[in-house]
């Protein structure tokens, strides 16, 4: 009996694991890549343990098969990793906002290592990112991320079969959704850029003679950033209220 008890037990913790741990080593900050990896291993298996309690009893029994085993433990890794790309594609609203932002900002050459997104991308795209996790963590919006995983054992039960259909639609809503967000943050930008770029071409008529460029740039450096000091608290309550949305719907009423 006891044998039987630990059994279910570690095949229940390893489960939840493999969609809770794959959620976890994809969603923003958590899996960003100056937390080390033993940290991370360690937080999501203290979420797994804790989380095992509650989630046991929505756990199918041990199949017979090593095979059904594996399917089995496949499925929650890819639901898990749903759960991760949708708050990656949600950040990705950031970045796409920035990166415009940097290209009307002539900043477009002035690139870093972006810790959030661990690729090189441009510093106006690494500070809003930066910004954004640091946001997620303030407001409490990981809580929602942990809970709309949690929740998702009563839509996707485990060994149920999964969805892919709605999972690709889904995330493709998602991806045109973040992208359209991306250039609504960016539009103030863009249209100050438009207009300054008008008044240099009617300038440049003015004075055939004047370095237009050269006279030009610094000054549309410096609107640009000003522009972001004032709408960078709305870009952020754009960015906090789309990724509530997103993960809201999972959560039942």
């Amino acid at each position: 009996m006891l044998e039987e008890i630990l059994t279910l037990n570690i095949f229940g913790f390893f489960l939840i694991f493999s969609r809770v741990g794959t959620a976890l080593g994809l969603m923003p900050g958590f899996s960003a890549a100056f937390v080390p990896a033993r940290m991370r291993l360690a937080m999501a298996l203290s979420v797994c343990f804790v989380l095992a309690p509650v989630l046991i009893g929505n756990l199918p029994v041990r199949p017979p098969s090593a095979v059904a085993m594996a399917v089995l433990i496949i499925g929650e890794v890819l639901i898990g990793a749903f759960f991760g790309t949708i708050a990656r594609v949600l950040m990705g609203a950031l970045q796409t906002a920035g990166t415009v932002i940097a290209y009307v900002a002539s900043m477009a050459n002035a690139l870093i290592q972006d810790p959030i997104a661990e690729q090189q991308s441009s510093t106006i795209a690494g500070f809003l990112l930066t910004m954004g996790v640091v946001l997620v963590f303030v407001t409490d919006l990981h809580h929602l991320m942990l809970t709309a995983v949690v929740e998702s054992y009563t839509l996707f039960e485990p060994g149920k079969g999964l969805p892919v259909g709605d999972f690709s639609q889904m995330l493709a809503r998602l991806v045109a959704d973040s992208f359209a967000l991306g250039l609504r943050m960016a539009a103030p930008f863009v249209i100050v850029g438009l207009t300054y770029y008008i008044g240099l071409g009617l300038l440049g008529r003015l004075m055939p003679t004047l370095q237009v460029f050269f006279f030009g740039l610094p000054f549309q450096i410096g609107a640009q950033i000003w522009v972001l000091m004032i709408t960078a608290s709305g870009i952020m309550v754009l960015f906090l209220r789309s990724f509530q949305e997103g993960f809201q719907s999972f959560i039942l009423p």
